[in-house]
């Protein structure tokens, strides 16, 4: 999934007018993106069966409209800083808007497998180009205090909140047409693009901490303060996304649900991410980092662990609320902690790049597991539609005490106040 990146230290553009109506506009705007963002990656999750069935598509092709998404996010994260200063913060954000506006609709219109998965490629590299330029344009128009804190925090909530608000949308379209959960965002979109041609500011000043090239890279990926929350990231996305995948096949093919029965059953994975939206900072500095990550570990491990001793979910109340659950609780301080940790891994001069690099990886995690998943439902050995789940929950399993060992690896090389030692 996905998360604002680092705020830029630069100050205010030069007569921007913080919380007036104008102001206000701009937040809506942005906000509003960020939710569209954050829903995007849950919006076609309940419905990768209907998808499959209706267009002839085994579990491991399918699930790349679902993994398209995250693998166009992550892979323009990188260049998208290089054109972010070419084009100006304006120009881009406003053309990958529109561009995600025209990639929704095509997604929902178009009857080609290999187009429909595209649009959701194209989405993925439209939403890594506005999500942190949206964040750089209110680091430098909002001023750093009181008005800039209320704007980040509203931006924050909103993507917090954009998961769970996907997997409810759907759920509500998929029983209709599935082709709705493609282009349901293009509306909104739209309009939020209309606006934005007026909110955003014209005028965006260069940041001040401009980033060093090639060996500031090759430095950062050789810092192992950054690697371990990076792959602890990765591992915690990508399972976490694997799980509730395999959850939605299983609901499917074994248990015959509705795609609303699956939405609202998978809700308790998803709604402590939408509650501790705002309170993730607090219980990072109250506990600090490290300890947060082994404290979130555990139970996603214990939750995958019980499903795996399955045979074959049949009772949500026994077999699938325990995990959903565990995995949900304990992803949220965990994931929180992670992106605090790649935050302090690098001086500030280094910051920009070293978070652009731990959400790539993130991103990364949320395309290789989920298909190593459908990969397995669809290529694994022939146990039966029972237990074909037991090798994909195996890997999750093994990817999770990955995780939790790497958490334990940043539990000892941390200082008392939190902060790794390089």
């Amino acid at each position: 999934m996905s998360h604002p990146l680092a705020p830029s230290k630069s100050g205010p553009a030069p007569g921007a007018s913080p919380w007036p109506w104008a102001g206000r506009l701009l937040l809506l705007v942005l906000a509003g993106n960020m939710l569209i963002d954050g829903l995007e990656v849950s919006v076609v999750v309940v419905a990768l069966p209907s998808i499959g069935a209706d267009q002839g598509l085994s579990a491991w092709q399918v699930q790349w409209a679902m993994g398209g998404f995250a693998l166009g996010f992550g892979a323009l994260l990188l260049p998208g800083r290089h054109l972010a200063l070419r084009l100006g913060h304006r120009r881009l954000y406003l053309g990958a808007l529109a561009l995600f506006v025209l990639a929704s609709v095509a997604g929902g219109l178009t009857t080609d497998p290999l187009l429909l998965l595209g649009s959701r490629i194209v989405k993925g590299m439209s939403a890594a180009l506005t999500a942190p330029t949206g964040l750089t344009i209110i680091s430098t128009t909002y001023e750093e205090g009181p008005a800039r804190a209320r704007a980040l925090s509203v931006y924050t909530f909103c993507g917090g909140i954009g998961f769970t608000t996907g997997l409810l949308l759907s759920g509500v379209l998929t029983p209709h047409d599935w082709r709705w959960t493609f282009v349901a965002t293009a509306p909104f979109a739209a309009v939020l693009l209309v606006l934005a041609a007026g909110a955003v500011p014209h005028r965006q000043p260069r940041p001040r901490s401009a980033q060093r090239s090639g060996p500031a890279l090759r430095e950062l990926l050789g810092n192992g303060a950054l690697l371990r929350p990076a792959l602890g990231a990765a591992v915690l996305n990508g399972t976490y996304l694997g799980l509730l995948s395999l959850v939605a096949h299983q609901a499917w093919s074994l248990l015959h649900w509705s795609a609303w029965q699956t939405a609202a059953a998978c809700l308790p994975a998803c709604l402590p991410l939408a509650v501790a939206a705002l309170s993730a900072g607090r219980m990072v500095a109250r506990f600090g980092a490290a300890r947060l990550v082994v404290l979130g570990a555990t139970p996603h491990l214990l939750g995958l662990a019980l499903y795996a001793c399955l045979d074959a979910p049949r009772s949500y109340a026994t077999d699938l609320l325990p995990t959903l659950a565990l995995v949900g609780l304990g992803f949220v301080p965990a994931f929180a902690a992670l992106n605090a940790q790649a935050g302090q891994a690098v001086d500030a001069a280094d910051r920009g790049t070293a978070i652009t690099l731990y959400q790539t990886a993130v991103q990364a995690g949320a395309v290789v597991v989920p298909g190593a998943v459908a990969a397995l439902l669809t290529f694994g050995p022939r146990a039966g539609p029972a237990a074909a789940h037991r090798p994909a929950l195996l890997l999750l399993c093994a990817l999770a005490a990955l995780g939790l060992l790497v958490a334990l690896r940043g539990l000892t090389t941390s200082r008392p106040g939190g902060a790794d030692v390089r």
